[in-house]
């Protein structure tokens, strides 16, 4: 996906931001409206994201792993849960300070899209953004060979 692929279809999209830190929220804002996206929902809780998803079409998420008293893991547990009465497909990046491979794992296990390792710059972003959103098809929970997307 292009970056003018990737401009043209966050223009269209609306993502949620989950993360219990204002400044990195307004980082990941400031750089979607740089690549075009203008609909961006924030959400300081698992809890507050889960409120908006309710009641909100969202394209997207981007979440924190680290946040309490839910962290972003029981956020993509409940999203997977077919029984929650939300959209159980819908793309979730990780974000997360820590890379170890279990750690990815256990991301991948829960039905995690892509993983996207702090500090990141807005060009891995980018790219995550472009490997999430061109993936065809996607393969969850519990499969080892679900796709997850990793940039640092």
């Amino acid at each position: 996906m292009s970056n003018d692929t990737l401009d043209q279809a966050l223009s269209r999209m609306t993502i949620l931001l989950v993360d219990d830190s204002a400044a990195l929220r307004g980082a990941l804002r400031v750089s979607l409206q740089a690549f075009g996206c203008d609909r961006v929902v924030e959400a300081d809780s698992v809890e507050r994201a889960l409120d908006l998803l309710r009641v909100k079409p969202v394209d997207l998420v981007i979440t924190d792993w680290k946040m309490k008293p839910r962290d972003g893991i029981d956020l993509v547990r409940t999203l997977r849960d077919r029984t929650s009465g939300l959209p159980p497909r819908l793309p979730v990046i990780m974000l997360s300070a820590y890379s170890a491979d279990a750690r990815m794992q256990q991301a991948r296990q829960t039905g995690v899209d892509a993983f996207l390792t702090k500090p990141f710059t807005a060009t891995s972003l980018a790219r995550t953004l472009r490997e999430t959103l061109g993936a065809r098809t996607h393969i969850r929970a519990g499969a080892d060979t679900a796709p997850i997307a990793t940039a640092s």
